[in-house]
Formats: C-alpha cells, structure tokens, sequence
C-alpha cells in the first residue's frame, strides 16, 4: 500500500514537472548543445580508431614491397665464404631517394607519404628519408612569419591533443622485435615531436636478418586535423547555444525573482497595501504564476489587516453602548429611593451584562474561526452529507420553533474546504432562519451543482425561511458586522450582528459566494420569506 501511494506521488510530480513550460525549455535548450558535442565526439573517435587500422595495414603491406626492393638492389653478398650478407647505406639510400620524391611531381607540393628508416643489424640507421630530404632541419611551420589567421587555426588543432596520444612502443623496441624476425607496430612520438603510427618489419635475405625497416606516417595526424577543424563549428555551436540558454535563463529567471525581491522589501520597508509588479504579471510562466501568487497573498493580508482594523473599530463601538448603559444604569441607581425603579435599573443592567457576554462570546468565535480558515488544513467536503446531518441534528431539537427540512436527494457533490468552518456557515444561517420563521414553520435546505460563467462547475446551497424577509435596501448590509434589523417586539441585543458577517467571510476565503434574496411568486408579487444562497466551488 505505500509502496503504491509513492509511486501514484512520483507519477504526480512527474507529470506537474513535464508541464512546466520552464522546465521544458531549460532542459530543451541545454541538451540540444549537449547533443552536438557528444554526436562530434563520437564521430571523432571513431574516425580515429578506423582510420589508425587501415594506416598500419596500409603501412604492412608498403613496408613489405619496400623490404622486398632494399633486399634486392641494397643488400651485399660478401665474396668471403661464411660471412653474413650486409646493407650497403648509399645503395639503400639512393633506393629511396628514388621510390620516396622530395615533391609531388605534378602539384610541387611536399611529399606527404611515409617516413621510411632502414637500419643495420647492429641496429645503426643507415637510411632515413627525412634526412635525406633535409625535412629534420627545417622551421616548425607554426613558427613561420606571414601566416594568416586559417592557418595558425589549422595548427593549432594539428599540435592540439583532444583525445589523449596513447605511446604505445619506442623505435628501438621497435627494431629489436624486427631483428627477432618478428613485425612490430604502434604509435609514437619522433624525435620531431610529430605524432605517427610506425611498422617495422625485418630485412631477411636467404634465412639472414640483414636489419630493419620501419615505415612513419603522421597521415593520421593530418586527418584528424582537418576532423578537429571540422568539429569546431560543432563546438562554436554548442558554446552559443549554452550562450543563449545561460542568457535566457538570467534573464527570464534571475532578473524577474530579483524584481519580485526587491518589491517585496519595498512592501515590507514602506508599508504598502500590497505587492504591484504588473509586468511580471502578464507572463504566461511559472514566473507570472508566482507574481500573481504574491500579489493575491499580499492583497489578502491587507484586506486582512483593514478588516481587524474594521473589526476593532466596530467591537469598540458596540461594547462602549452597553459599557454607557451600565454606567447609568448604576449612577441612577444610586440616587433611586423607588424599589421598584431601582429593580428596573438593575433589570438593564442585568441585560446590559448579558448583551455583552454575547458579544464577547461571539467575538471569541469569530477570531477563532478566522484563525482555522487561515491555518486549518484543506479537506474534501461532502456538502450533501453536511446539511442532511445538520437538518436531522435540528429535527432532534423539538423546541418548539421552526423545523428544518433537507429536500435534495444526497449526492458526491463536494468542495474543497475546512470542514468546521463550512459547517458554522450552514449553522449561522439555519439559526438565523429559525429566528425569523415563525413556530410550526419550516427551513428548507436545498444543494445543487451548476455551471459558472467560466464553466468550472459550483455547488450552490440555499437556506429558506418563511418570515417576513428582507427590506430590498438591506439584502447586503445584514451582512455587515453587528448589523441586526429585528420585527418589532423582538428582545432588543439579543443578536449580536456577527453571524451573516462570519459566514460571509469563510465563504470568501473558500473562494466562494454569498448573498441574500427575498422569496416571491412574482416580481411584484408579495414576500413569502428570505432565501440565503452559498455558492463554492467544486472539487476537482
């Protein structure tokens, strides 16, 4: 069971953060630059390793003709009997001097074929192209003056590692594995500091090893040169793309949070009614969402702060009427001989003293609801459920007033709300129902759902009485604070005023709405009692 209850939690948050428009743009923009520069890397390595296999076959199968031409023309037989066949240097020399040009010969530019060194059986080198081409003399081409910012571009990706040069072999080792009748390959650094991939194969003349071969290529190198400089509009790519998304990221995130900071330490160091960032407002983001958030929080908080402000000039008003009323109750009281004025004067005070009991008691409730709708933790409410428990609570009563009926058939219409302070609505308006009906009478209670102008669906409850109704200029000042309009002959403060007020403003703070109307056949036809209509919204 809670195994299933974290992962329906997971799934939730999942999807809430799938619809997040910033989430999805953040992780749009910087995969799209992770992308392009794993897709590059990938194709560069790739590159390397095919084409470092097809070098050393290529280099296996050149070293061979080569060994089979320097065995030929550049290999002595000596005139002495039981002496061992040797290498003439200047023969292999020239032999490669001829197989291996200085220059193309139909473009003149450098020969970029193999670097090709012949050694002895001592292991000496007799023979290098290099050297006799005078290539191991020459300036760097880096060094060299007048060269255009492609070029320097070019070297710079030629000289630089993006993959680590893995120096597998050493020439020497090289050469004795040859001389050992075996063929040797890896990768190394020359003397020159250029990077190659080199095979070496033995010179064997008629079951002698006369020496070894060993044939160079930086062709590699070169490719992969040019793979770098065609990887680096990848890189320029993936660098402006992280560009932009590190902008906008600052820009749409950053700098409206720290405009939503500094406005909120503007309310809070100047005391303004509430949080004002109307441009922030109008984005249609998270961003706008949590402006908007602010704004109405802040809005509430100084709706609130006025409405104690209210509350405490009304509460001083109306306890200062009976407070005034006692005290002349009881200077009069002093100077009355009369016995029976004086138990008249004590009778007022008497009443005095229970009017102010309840105020204070219901002042005391409607703190503490105010403080449970604040703080009280939301909750599904069956509505239906709601008013047929308090309908039959009251049918339990029998004292003699007005009965209360339930006549709409229960449903699973429910509102998302605090259950306690929903039921003291409901209570609120059946006992002020009650006061008006007249005995053997009837309160009906009816629920229904309907569609709002915006078509999210309400519940809507009303509470119907069969008194005298409402004045048309009072429909909605009985819902202001300590407003009492009784029939005449009613007991004078035995109402405080505070109940229409009090469920208006849980309705309210339940995003809901209240208001009064009269009960009537006809437009002008007569009142036949008051109806109080709640509507709250339903639950999703």
């Amino acid at each position: 069971m809670a195994s299933a209850t974290a992962t329906t939690k997971a799934d939730l948050l999942l999807r809430g953060f799938l619809r997040s428009r910033t989430a999805r743009l953040i992780f749009l923009w910087n995969f799209v630059g992770l992308v392009i520069l794993a897709v590059g890397a990938l194709v560069l390595s790739e590159t390397r390793a095919t084409l470092t296999n097809a070098q050393r076959t290529a280099l296996q199968v050149q070293g061979a003709v080569v060994a089979n031409l320097l065995i030929e023309d550049a290999v002595v037989e000596p005139g002495l009997p039981g002496a061992a066949p040797f290498i003439d240097p200047n023969a292999a020399g020239n032999l490669l001097l001829n197989l291996i040009p200085h220059t193309t010969p139909l473009t003149g530019a450098p020969y970029q074929g193999p670097r090709i060194r012949v050694a002895d059986l001592s292991g000496r080198e007799v023979a290098d192209t290099a050297a006799l081409h005078g290539d191991l003399g020459e300036t760097p081409l880096w060094e060299e003056p007048g060269l255009n910012f492609s070029n320097r571009l070019a070297q710079a990706a030629q000289t630089f590692r993006f993959t680590p040069w893995p120096e597998t072999t050493t020439l020497d080792a090289e050469r004795q594995a040859a001389l050992a009748g075996q063929t040797a390959s890896g990768q190394r650094l020359t003397e020159t500091g250029e990077r190659v991939i080199s095979v070496t194969l033995p010179l064997q003349r008629v079951g002698y090893i006369v020496g070894a071969i060993t044939l160079e290529s930086g062709d590699v190198e070169r490719i992969m040169a040019a793979e770098r400089l065609a990887l680096l509009p990848f890189i320029l790519s993936a660098a402006i793309v992280i560009l932009a998304s590190a902008f906008w990221v600052a820009w749409s995130l950053a700098r409206p949070l720290r405009s939503l900071a500094l406005a909120a330490d503007a309310v809070r160091l100047s005391g303004a009614a509430k949080l004002d960032v109307p441009n922030l407002r109008k984005r249609q983001d998270e961003i706008g969402d949590l402006a908007q958030a602010l704004e109405a929080m802040t809005g509430a908080l100084a709706e609130r702060i006025d409405a104690n402000e209210r509350f405490a000039a009304d509460v001083s008003h109306e306890i200062k009427n009976p407070l005034t009323s006692i005290r002349s109750a009881v200077e009069t009281a002093r100077s009355a001989a009369d016995p029976v004025k004086r138990e008249q004067l004590l009778g007022i005070i008497a009443n005095d003293v229970g009017r102010l009991d309840r105020l204070i008691t219901d002042m005391t409730r409607a703190s503490r609801l105010e403080a449970e709708t604040a703080r009280g933790a939301l909750a599904r409410v069956n509505i239906a459920q709601m008013l047929t428990d308090l309908s039959q609570s009251y049918e339990a009563l029998s004292d003699g007033r007005a009965r209360v009926a339930f006549l709409s058939e229960a449903n699973a219409a429910e509102v998302l709300g605090q259950p306690g302070p929903l039921a003291q609505v409901f209570l609120n308006l059946i006992d002020n129902a009650r006061s008006f009906s007249p005995a053997g009478a009837t309160v009906r209670l009816r629920m229904g759902v309907i569609s709002a102008k915006d078509q999210k669906p309400m519940i809507r409850a009303t509470v119907e009485d069969e008194g005298p109704g409402i004045p048309e200029s009072a429909l909605e000042k009985v819902f202001q604070r300590f407003y009492t309009d009784r029939p005449k002959g009613s007991a004078f403060g035995a109402n405080s005023g505070l109940g229409l007020s009090i469920a208006r403003q849980i309705v309210q703070a339940h995003e809901g709405a209240i208001w009064a109307e009269n009960i009537k056949d006809r437009p002008e036809g007569p009142i036949r009692g008051a109806r109080f209509v709640v509507e709250l919204p339903a639950a999703r």
